[in-house]
Order: C-alpha cells, then sequence, then structure tokens
C-alpha cells in the first residue's frame, strides 16, 4: 500500500509517499481501506520533531481517519463493509496518511451518516479534545458561561459548537476576520483578541477552553470555582497548583481514543447540531504542502488528505 513516511525530522518535504507493507487486522482489531486523513498541527510538532512523541524516524504520522472496513478480526465489532471514523492509537503512531490502518475496533466508531468522509475525518482528534475538555472533565451544562480560545481553529469550531450542544453561554476568541465564522457556528459573543484584553471583558465564566498555552492568564477570567481547561499546558503542575490556590479546579486534557465519545458526537452531527469545516483539501501525495498550510496558523477549522 501507499502511506506516507519520513526518513527524518525536518520540515514539510521530509513527508514521502512510499510502498510499505500493508497491515493485517488482530483479533478485535479491523483492517480500514482509508478515505480521508485530517492533518492535526500535533502532525507537523511531531514531524518536526519539535514533539518527539513517537521516538526517532522513520515513521507515518496522522491519526485521523474516515473510512470503510475491508477487513475484520475475530472479535472485532464492526463488518466487513461498515463505515467508521476515529483516530486509532494516539499518541502511539497510527500512520494515519495511507491507504489502509489497522486498528482496535474499540477505537473507532460508526461514521456520522450524514457526511462525507472528508468532513468525518475533519472530526476526531480535534472533537475529542474538545468534548473529553468541556464533557467529560468540567461536565459543562445550560447555562454555564464558556470562553472559548482560538474559536475559529480546528478544535475550536468545535468546542463552540459542543458547548452551545449542552446549552453553555459560549464566549469566543478569534480576530476580525473570522468573526462572521464564529458567530455562524453559535457564539453568543465575539472577541477580537487583537484590539480587546480578553480578561477585561470576562471575569466570570465558568468554564475556560485553552488552546493557546495562556493558563495564567485564562485564570483571571474564571469565577470562584470555576474550571479552566488546558490543551497545551495540561502536564504543568505549577499551574495546576496556581489554579488550586486561586479556588478554581485545574483540568489538564490529554485526548485519547475513546469510541463512546465518537458515538454522542456522530449523533449530535447527524442530528444538526455540530458541522465540522474543511478549509482545504489535499492529495496523498502533497501531505507537505497540507503541512506548510496547517504551520501557517493561518487555518479556519480543518485541513484534510484525500486518500
Amino acid at each position: 500500500m501507499r502511506a506516507v513516511i519520513q526518513n527524518t525530522f525536518g520540515g514539510p518535504e521530509v513527508l514521502k509517499v512510499t510502498e510499505v507493507e500493508r497491515p493485517r487486522p488482530l483479533s478485535g482489531e479491523v483492517l480500514i481501506r482509508v478515505h480521508a486523513s485530517a492533518v492535526n498541527p500535533v502532525d507537523a510538532a511531531v514531524r518536526s520533531g519539535a514533539f518527539p512523541l513517537l521516538g526517532e524516524p522513520p515513521f507515518g504520522v496522522g491519526w485521523d481517519i474516515s473510512g470503510v472496513v475491508e477487513e475484520a478480526g475475530p472479535g472485532a465489532r464492526f463488518a466487513v463493509g461498515d463505515e467508521v471514523y476515529g483516530m486509532p492509537f494516539f499518541p502511539r503512531a497510527a500512520t494515519g496518511y495511507a491507504e489502509y490502518v489497522a486498528a482496535p475496533s474499540r477505537q473507532v466508531a460508526r461514521k456520522p451518516t450524514t457526511l462525507d468522509h472528508v468532513h468525518a475525518a475533519a472530526l476526531p482528534l480535534a472533537a475529542l479534545t474538545a468534548w473529553q475538555g468541556l464533557v467529560d472533565a468540567a461536565h459543562v451544562k445550560e447555562g454555564d458561561r464558556v470562553l472559548i480560545h482560538r474559536a475559529a481553529g480546528g478544535v475550536g469550531h468545535l468546542a463552540v459548537q459542543i458547548a452551545k450542544a449542552h446549552g453553555a453561554h459560549v464566549t469566543a476568541l478569534a480576530s476580525a476576520a473570522r468573526h462572521e465564522f464564529v458567530t455562524n457556528l453559535g457564539a453568543d459573543e465575539v472577541i477580537d483578541y487583537h484590539t480587546t484584553d480578553f480578561t477585561q471583558a470576562v471575569q466570570d465564566a465558568d468554564v475556560v477552553f485553552d488552546s493557546t498555552a495562556q493558563g495564567a492568564r485564562s485564570l483571571r477570567a474564571l469565577r470562584p470555582g470555576g474550571v479552566l481547561v488546558s490543551i497545551l499546558e495540561h502536564g504543568d503542575t505549577d499551574l495546576a497548583a496556581t489554579v488550586a490556590a486561586a479556588g478554581r479546579r485545574f483540568a489538564g486534557i490529554s485526548v485519547e481514543p475513546d469510541y463512546a465519545s465518537l458515538e454522542a458526537i456522530a449523533a449530535l452531527v447527524d442530528a444538526g447540531r455540530i458541522r465540522p469545516h474543511v478549509e482545504q483539501t489535499f492529495p496523498l501525495a502533497e501531505a507537505g504542502k497540507a503541512h506548510e498550510l496547517i504551520e501557517s496558523g493561518r487555518v479556519q477549522g480543518k485541513v484534510v488528505l484525500t486518500v
């Protein structure tokens, strides 16, 4: 099969389409014929060596996939022909930029029926990050006031919709050029972080969803007893202690595969409550160009590879 492999750390040019052995599913696993694979900022960080998650190359990056079950191992919970999506193995290698991926059947879920594979592939890592932060950790509920950083980005634009689906009042941080996009996602208020200090504009949030490593500043936007959900600073014990000393709660999130949450997300998608936005697609052979775009910091929503 074809897969994108890198033999060294470096820029997007190190990503090369390579002929490799097709994986075989073990007991409880499925072999998925991949139709689309999303590109996330973590992919670029791993590729460059900035985030040495997978050890030394060679390896293939990529986790988000959507496709069709080609083979099912003994005891797998899907059958040949089922359409599935997920982010198997994260944070271990899945080699998601490939024609086939073998994955534990409990790390993927049935694809939302109302989405094509491109849009379904855009969901897993970003939507699970938002879900595990807002729903599992912060227990967002009707009437909560939620502040979301980088609300037009891959994780942020889904976090806005997940919070709204749970009845929250959402204040979104985004540049002026993204305000219409974020408002259309359902945000109740949008603040231009370039011109407004969000800590002055918001000081009574029940939850702050921080994907920008601004935990110390975000703490000032929380009411007593509020929850700071942090993605990039999830292992910062000093920040956690500071948050606790201030009478707030810290929730550090390192996303992990979770088929039950993927099923809940798919249900909201099919109910019309969540819609992933895909800014651009690239063929598998242009994975390097997709990484260039994701590293530009100018992506609205997601970037996806078609396989």
